[in-house]
């Protein structure tokens, strides 16, 4: 899927489209520190060659203006170009090495490094490495115009073809996610010859039959047909009053089916999950747009407001519903409930919650920041930005708890919104998510809640890896590589007990659960392929990653 870039974007070359991507890719180094600086940057885009000296690119990116000689490269060398040169990975010179040394020992980094050895002819990944080591430790940080200054010999080949299909799988947010990942798995390990044992585990199946039926709920004030399916034991005698009831909110261009694995697992502990379907962003609506490449048509702005009304309205239809006889008669406790969501859904529920929008930073950062090098999930949050308001609450007191699985959060909640939210919340995240990068989106928004919180890390986990195996992937999720099924069987198994021990937190039998919350059962199911890890706090080895770089 594309996404709109504005009128200028539209009209650009296809020259213009390679080396995007290109200068983004040099943003991130390659090449060996040397004495020799490079004086001119040759660009190859198939049999395409152009020689551009570097002092000319440099007063390019300062001033805007093309030096003499270099007019005939006015349709490629434009607005978007010059910010990409310019563009800077910060962080935080202390931890340069560990950065390089944890980056090289993800997957995701080393197929970069190993990528990048074919966009820059005659590299090797030591002098990428040696490159990127002391490029990070310059206190105005890195960027590509740095690395050219740098690079070794008079002048540097670039194979722009070679480049075009980094620019959204391993953009900036999601390189230093990949990176930060090695340091997640060694750091929030627990140390233990004993294996972790419990009289039972929560990750199995219940001892209660799963009834499922649909209702259609109609929201005539706002124009809204909202399915919903209802999961709850068959039995309505063993139905537990004091359990919340769970509320499913699916993401992006999915459908209320997306973790239906989940609901029939909660609902076999006795627990009534009901999973809403988002008419406004749901799989049939994107489906519908007649301009895919027009993110306004894909997701409204006002469904950053719709999503979390859909959950409330369908709270008010389900009270009702739980007074009349029938076999939900009692099972919807529409006074206590925890909500899930993944991605657009996890931002639903933690607006739900208690946090609130700053659409005045976000269309600051949408106006000066966004640039193509940025994941889709930061282009995805920007249609919130035809939003009127400064800030938006849209709160419900009856949601006690929220998990957000791989949520979009990004700018959406600027620097304080987050830390609005004091009542309980889970965070899973993916290390290598490309479409919602883990420390943009989940961990950073994680360090700000101020109530009981957990976060739960799939090192090496992607943004589908948590969804059910019989889900089909959709064209819209297709454009960045996807670990699902089989492979990431151990992440659904954990997330199934770690789910049902939060939201039992709520209810009496808490201390019972709690075991389940902690280091200890967590890692219980990693694998060395995907390693698996629970933490309610972050150390302070990690929290430095995490600190401004001082400018």
């Amino acid at each position: 899927m594309q996404f709109r870039l504005g009128k200028n974007w539209r009209k650009a070359s296809w020259a213009q489209k390679l080396l995007c991507p290109l200068m983004l890719v040099l943003g991130w180094g390659v090449g060996m520190p040397s004495t020799i600086a490079a004086q001119t940057v040759t660009i190859r885009l198939g049999p395409f060659q152009q020689s551009v000296a570097l002092a000319d690119l440099e007063k390019f990116a300062k001033t805007g203006r093309l030096p003499q000689g270099l007019e005939l490269l006015s349709p490629v060398l434009n607005s978007q170009v010059r910010e990409l040169l310019t563009k800077r990975l910060e962080v935080n010179p202390a931890v340069a090495d560990r950065f390089i040394d944890n980056l090289v020992r993800s997957p995701g980094g080393r197929q970069f490094i190993s990528s990048l050895g074919g966009v820059i002819p005659g590299s090797t990944a030591e002098s990428i490495k040696a490159t990127l080591n002391f490029a990070l430790r310059q206190a105005n940080g890195f960027s590509a115009l740095s690395f050219l200054r740098a690079y070794p010999g008079e002048n540097v080949t670039v194979d722009a073809t070679k480049a075009v299909g980094l620019a959204v799988d391993l953009n900036p947010n999601n390189l230093q996610s990949q990176a930060f990942g090695v340091l997640l798995e060694r750091e929030l390990s627990v140390a233990s010859s004993i294996p972790f044992k419990a009289a039972f585990d929560p990750a199995g199946l219940g001892n209660q039959v799963v009834q499922e039926q649909t209702i259609v709920l109609n929201d005539r004030q706002r124009n809204r047909t909202i399915p919903v399916d209802i999961y709850s034991s068959q039995n309505s005698s063993q139905a537990n009053p004091e359990n919340p009831l769970v509320v499913l909110s699916h993401g992006f261009g999915a459908n209320r089916k997306f973790l239906s694995y989940l609901a029939r697992h909660l609902a076999s502990y006795g627990i009534t999950v009901v999973a809403v379907e988002h008419p406004g962003s749901n799989f049939d609506a994107v489906n519908r747009a007649s301009d895919k490449q027009n993110l306004a048509q894909l997701l409204p702005g006002t469904e950053f407001v719709d999503r979390p009304k859909d959950i409330s309205f369908a709270l008010d239809e389900l009270a009702k519903l739980n007074t009349q006889i029938g076999q939900l008669q009692g099972k919807l406790n529409t006074e206590k409930v925890t909500v899930i969501g993944h991605s657009l859904g996890g931002y639903t529920a933690l607006t739900l919650v208690g946090g609130e929008l700053d659409l005045e930073e976000l269309r600051k950062f949408c106006k000066d920041s966004l640039n193509i090098g940025e994941a889709p999930g930061d282009w995805l949050q920007c249609s919130a930005t035809s939003l009127r308001d400064r800030r938006l609450k849209v709160k419900d007191e009856r949601v006690k708890s929220a998990i957000a699985l791989n949520p979009l959060v990004g700018n959406l909640f600027g620097k304080k919104g987050i830390t609005q939210i004091t009542k309980p919340v889970l965070i899973l995240t993916g290390t290598e998510d490309a479409l919602t990068p883990a420390l943009k989106h989940q961990i950073e928004p994680f360090t700000q809640l101020r109530g009981e919180k957990y976060l739960l890390t799939a090192i090496g986990g992607t943004h589908l890896s948590i969804s059910d195996p019989i889900y089909p992937q959709s064209a819209a999720t297709t454009i960045v590589r996807e670990r699902r099924g089989e492979e990431t069987k151990s992440l659904r198994q954990l997330t199934k007990g770690v789910s049902l021990a939060f939201i039992k937190q709520l209810t009496p039998e808490a201390k019972i659960y709690k075991p389940f919350l902690t280091p200890a059962y967590a890692q219980s199911f990693s694998t060395p392929e995907l390693p698996l890890r629970l933490a309610s706090e972050l150390p302070a080895s990690i929290k430095r990653w995490l600190e401004p770089v001082e400018k």
